[in-house]
């Protein structure tokens, strides 16, 4: 294993994230790059994985590099959360998807270059014994960028937020609004 992957690859083990936040190990993509480590990146509550919002994180490694990568090393992320309908049907919402990475990336003062992916909103109906819920909306992000620092524990923790942000959990440290007295 080189030495800069094997570094890299350290960062991202025993990152302390928020509470809710869940990095485990799994089995990497095999053929994409020489090298390749990959994280399930899930939200849990009080222990428990919470439905609706589930991402990877995966490190790419090709000593030789890629010139579309403009380096040697990659990262790439799957996010799917549902929406709620009052937003999952925003025509801006792909946009909104996106500025929660960059912006996730910004706060964590993770550096990197060459950012790309898509965001795909997609709505479903289901009918007969699958029609509860009868519709449900998804956001589905997927993106990869190149870092420009091997200490990745920023890269995770703002991939952590990410997803913690397409659930609708506040930011770190700030509490939930309270029920207003109508909705109780």
């Amino acid at each position: 294993m080189p030495r800069e992957f094997a570094v890299a690859v350290a960062s991202l083990t025993g990152v302390r994230l928020r509470p809710e936040v869940s990095a485990e190990p799994i089995k990497p993509p095999q053929r994409l790059a020489p090298w390749s480590f990959a994280l399930a990146v899930d939200l849990v509550q009080d222990g428990v994985p919470m439905d609706g919002v589930s991402g990877r994180l995966v490190l790419l490694h090709d000593p030789a590099g890629h010139e579309s990568w403009h380096g040697t090393m990659r990262l790439v992320g799957y996010a799917t959360a549902g929406m709620d309908p009052e937003i999952g049907w925003d025509p801006l919402l792909a946009q909104v998807g996106w500025s929660w990475l960059t912006d996730a990336l910004r706060g964590h003062a993770a550096r990197y270059t060459a950012p790309a992916g898509t965001v795909t909103q997609t709505a479903s109906t289901r009918f007969g014994e699958l029609a509860d819920p009868a519709s449900l909306l998804d956001l589905e992000l997927r993106a990869s960028w190149t870092p420009l620092d091997r200490d990745l524990a920023p890269h995770l923790r703002a991939w952590g937020d990410l997803l913690c942000t397409a659930a609708g959990l506040p930011p770190a440290g700030v509490s939930g609004l309270p029920a207003r007295r109508g909705d109780r």
